[in-house]
């Protein structure tokens, strides 16, 4: 009980802030997210394209901006990071395989560490992603990820070992979209 009522908390406190906005993609990104106790800032934005289409608009919530995706990756601090589908029917099948290939790659390989937390990430993505879906992955330290598709909490994954992954796929050394990645740092 006492675990629902703290979920519906964290759900009621992780929605956007009214604040002047950020338009990418045609998408508007709120200047700010509250997670938990927190009131994060727009780091930067940007667009996840596949090939030509454009799949996402992102933006990365951080209490201080920053364009060191090491300090990003490796801080146990609240962050979050929102996605907003601009293109309609991604399957669960291709958001599966990005994410492991994701994963895959900010990790070199070796899951091992966080495997119990992938496969039930990748348990969540049973529908697919239509235009206009929101995404978030919000991290506060004493919870760990917690994962929301429109507005809804679906899952909490424990462990910063898990979070530094996720923030990796975006922020790594080999990003799922380099350009993502420059957006999102605000460069």
């Amino acid at each position: 009980m006492i675990g629902k009522a703290f979920a519906v908390g964290v759900l009621v406190l992780t929605t956007a802030v009214a604040a002047p906005a950020v338009e990418i993609g045609g998408v508007t990104l709120p200047d700010t997210l509250v997670v938990g106790r927190d009131q994060l800032v727009l780091n930067g934005a940007g667009l996840r394209k596949k090939f030509f289409i454009k799949v996402y608009a992102a933006g990365l919530y951080l209490r201080a901006r920053t364009d060191d995706a090491r300090a990003i990756i490796d801080a146990d601090a609240p962050m979050a990071v929102r996605m907003e589908f601009l293109y309609d029917g991604v399957s669960p099948e291709k958001l599966i395989a990005a994410w492991d290939e994701g994963f895959a790659n900010a990790t070199g390989g070796d899951l091992t560490p966080i495997q119990t937390e992938v496969q039930r990430f990748d348990a969540l993505f049973t529908e697919a992603a239509r235009k206009g879906d929101v995404y978030q992955l919000l991290y506060t330290p004493a919870e760990g990820v917690w994962v929301e598709m429109n507005g809804h909490t679906v899952a909490t994954l424990p462990g910063l070992a898990f979070k530094r992954a996720l923030f990796a796929i975006w922020l790594g050394d080999t990003p799922a979209d380099r350009s993502l990645k420059q957006g999102m740092l605000g460069e």
